[in-house]
């Protein structure tokens, strides 16, 4: 126990202290494989790396991550409130969506998921930063044109922070191809910095505003 909180729990007592860690900021971290470092080693993904950058920037936060590979934004809707309830998150990070695409589901289904995943948070009382995907051209320039859409139309109508696009510099840059596990669809370690680039500047205005 920190010199701190010893002097705390003196004058305050031990309810007053336990109240003070419970304040700590929760940040929830729902997402899929891009999250939960699908090929990487363990401690390499950019999870992991937002809670060394919380440590360098002296934010006292915990995170929570609770992504699973494969997930889709339906499964992320059924988990979503039983982890609202254990973990009770000052702010959550929603990063769903590829899955969806992936398996050819109706856009407005998953649109309806995010939206539906957004308004459980908020009304749990946690800021919500929404992290968006894009397509690859393969899939067609309409179809991926609406699915990128989806994110700014939910993040607009919710009034919710948003990163456009979560692989911004990894699957639109130069380099992709290196970027990117033999699969071609999950990012390398050396990507994940850059994801965090992606994600850090607009958490960050949520933790301090």
């Amino acid at each position: 126990m920190e010199r701190r909180q010893f002097l705390a729990s003196l004058l305050l007592g031990p309810a007053a202290l336990g109240a003070a860690a419970a304040a700590e900021p929760v940040i929830l971290v729902l997402g899929d494989s891009l999250s939960a470092e699908y090929g990487l080693k363990r401690g390499s993904g950019w999870v992991a790396l937002l809670e060394q950058r919380l440590a360098r920037e002296k934010i006292a936060a915990r995170v929570v991550n609770a992504s699973i590979s494969g997930d889709t934004t339906s499964g992320g809707r059924a988990r979503l409130p039983a982890l609202l309830q254990q973990h009770r998150p000052s702010h959550v990070v929603i990063e769903l969506g590829g899955n969806d695409a992936l398996r050819g589901l109706p856009l407005e289904m998953t649109q309806g998921n995010l939206a539906a995943m957004v308004e459980a948070a908020r009304r749990a009382g946690a800021k919500v930063l929404l992290a968006g995907m894009q397509l690859p051209p393969n899939y067609g320039r309409e179809y991926g044109e609406r699915f990128a859409g989806l994110y700014e139309a939910v993040s607009r109508r919710q009034g919710t922070a948003l990163v456009p696009f979560l692989l911004k510099g990894v699957a639109d840059g130069p380099d992709a191809l290196r970027l990117f596990q033999a699969d071609r669809i999950h990012p390398t370690e050396e990507a994940q910095p850059l994801i965090l680039a992606n994600v850090w500047p607009e958490l960050r205005k949520l933790l301090v505003p």
